[in-house]
């Protein structure tokens, strides 16, 4: 483990910068409705977090500013913060000005409350999707690292909408800093933990980052976490990226189900860099020329992974031919997609709602923001 992070620590130091943001059409630091590509919006909850604050807004007694002198005044004359108000004035903020209060909040509310474990608020949630809202992943980032909020942010979830704030604005080096702090405050990786740290390091795509993701998953495998085909599918295509051909064919044969598009396109590169030609080609050709039934799902192939094949196989004659005629009818049966390899494994999962969660929440009226049934009732 020491060696580990002697590994991370380097690849924090030597990371290039990345400016902008990567992963949508805004030059600059992303807006805030940036398309999220990692987490779902089941686990950011970033539109619930925006509803809330509409509600609390709407029932506050007096207005926001009186409500922030009152926090002000708590704060000169040393009083005790309570819980209920600390949330209030998250849901509360909204410009930097407004989270520099609360950041001054946060720290007198943990070091009254550090000591008090059993039951307590989960704050560093609600603080990141506040930043997440209002682009202020710097905030968010020296808050995290505070050696005096230690504990504040104890749940797997600060970090991993910290770090999916971090990926799509294109900032990996600081997104490797937080999964560093992160193991350093010993906080539990979850599923969606292991799917940002591959993500993370298969962008910066170093022999460094490669060790980590390794260390990673061998760390995974010990603790008997179960890594999801997702997460495996981004340490396939590092290992690829790192021409470590026999890892990727390694980590893809321990892939439970992997009959998605993602995979079935890495699985095309896998074949590609290692020279496996008469076996792509008939794989491609099975894909083609299977189930013609339109009940059946059929494979998917990037245009940019075909452009590859075509690459790869121009110098072969008698290969050549079969794969124009395998690409013309991949074409013919819409199994071709323009998404790249990076797009694909980018690509956000659709969240998996029950539809009896859907039927038993609660509506909420527009006007007065109360349950519906309340609502109906006192009109």
């Amino acid at each position: 483990m020491a060696a580990a992070f002697r590994c991370l620590e380097r690849v924090v130091v030597q990371a290039p910068r990345a400016s902008g943001c990567s992963r949508c059409r805004y030059r600059g630091p992303c807006s805030v409705g940036a398309k999220r590509y990692l987490l779902t919006d089941n686990i950011v909850k970033l539109k619930e977090f925006q509803q809330k604050k509409v509600i609390v807004a709407y029932n506050l007694p007096g207005s926001k500013a009186a409500y922030f002198r009152k926090l002000e005044d708590k704060l000169i004359q040393n009083k005790l913060i309570l819980k209920e108000e600390l949330q209030t004035l998250l849901h509360l903020c909204q410009s930097q000005d407004d989270v520099e209060l609360a950041k001054n909040v946060i720290y007198r509310y943990h070091a009254e409350n550090r000591n008090i474990t059993v039951g307590q608020y989960k704050f560093g949630p609600l603080f990141m999707r506040l930043c997440y809202e209002l682009n202020l992943e710097e905030s968010a980032v020296e808050l995290i690292k505070d050696q005096r909020l230690q504990g504040f942010f104890s749940d797997p979830t600060s970090f991993n909408i910290l770090m999916d704030m971090l990926f799509i604005k294109g900032k990996y080096e600081s997104a490797l800093e937080v999964l560093l702090e992160m193991k350093n405050q010993d906080v539990n990786f979850i599923k969606d933990t292991y799917v940002l740290a591959f993500a993370i390091c298969y962008k910066l795509n170093s022999p460094e980052s490669f060790k980590i993701c390794n260390t990673l998953r061998e760390e995974a495998s010990m603790k008997g976490d179960i890594l999801s085909r997702r997460a495996m599918c981004f340490t396939v295509a590092l290992a690829l990226k790192q021409n470590e051909v026999e890892k990727a064919m390694s980590i893809f044969s321990k892939i439970v189900n992997p009959e998605s598009i993602t995979c079935s396109n890495l699985n095309i590169v896998i074949y590609i860099q290692s020279n496996m030609l008469e076996a792509l080609i008939e794989m491609l050709q099975g894909a083609a020329e299977g189930n013609l039934s339109k009940f059946v799902k059929r494979y998917k192939f990037s245009e940019e992974v075909l452009a590859k094949v075509k690459e790869k196989v121009k110098d072969v004659p008698s290969l050549v031919a079969r794969f124009d005629e395998i690409y013309g009818k991949l074409h013919i049966n819409g199994q071709v997609t323009t998404h790249t390899l990076d797009a694909l494994l980018c690509h956000t999962p659709k969240d998996k709602t029950s539809h009896t969660l859907l039927l038993n929440q609660k509506t909420i009226s527009h006007r007065t923001f109360q349950p519906l049934s309340r609502s109906l009732l006192a009109e």
